[in-house]
């Protein structure tokens, strides 16, 4: 197996995670997207998207997203089970993944690839480059907004997102909350079931890789 990482972005964090939490070794190579090795021929020949994460499973699938990456090893190491038991913690924790991936690492990518310099024709990851849409930028900023109401709201009634234990749906959430701070935000003061549940999840050994 191995994993194709960026220290640097939230997506493969989410992966760098995931895989700590379930405590196993597997060989990881970083692709430094500062210098746009996610574009070079070297990896392009591995996943032509040219996105991480990437992960290679022990029989040579080529796995170039999180759910699939998680599913994988929740399959491969099940435990501790990060993936939710049962018919209905399973569909929480896809749900609550699905609605941190959707509300917050989508705006938070609009706001920041639509208004970076840095990512001046590169508005979106990926081969293509896509120039940037101010209005996104603006949209995406109170779609981050939103996207904190609802994990207040959320967390106020549970100690973690998908139910009353830790899970993949809790990884996604915390680090794109963390990786806000690239548009200059971050949970409210006043949110303070949200802030508590992130100074928990903080102080995990997996969150500080």
């Amino acid at each position: 197996m191995i994993f194709y990482d960026c220290s640097t972005a939230p997506s493969p964090r989410r992966a760098r995670m995931f895989i700590a939490e379930k405590g196993v070794e597997i060989e990881t190579r970083n692709i430094d997207m500062s210098k746009a090795e996610q574009l070079s021929p070297e990896f392009l020949a591995v996943n032509p998207r040219a996105t991480v994460p990437t992960f290679i499973t022990k029989d040579g699938q080529v796995l170039g997203e999180n759910i699939a990456i998680a599913t994988y090893l929740e399959d491969v190491f099940p435990d501790p089970p990060l993936m939710g038991g049962g018919a209905e913690e399973k569909a929480s924790v896809m749900m609550w993944n699905a609605m941190s991936e959707f509300h917050g690492g989508m705006a938070i990518a609009e706001a920041l690839r639509n208004a970076h310099p840095a990512m001046k024709g590169r508005a979106l990851p990926g081969p293509e480059n896509y120039e940037q849409i101010q209005a996104l930028a603006e949209r995406g900023h109170a779609r981050v907004g939103v996207f904190f109401d609802m994990l207040e709201q959320r967390l106020q009634e549970s100690p973690y997102l998908a139910s009353g234990r830790f899970t993949f749906a809790d990884i996604t959430a915390f680090v794109f909350c963390d990786f806000a701070r690239v548009i200059k935000r971050k949970l409210p003061d006043e949110h303070t079931a949200a802030r508590d549940w992130f100074a928990r999840i903080q102080e995990r050994p997996s969150a500080k890789l």
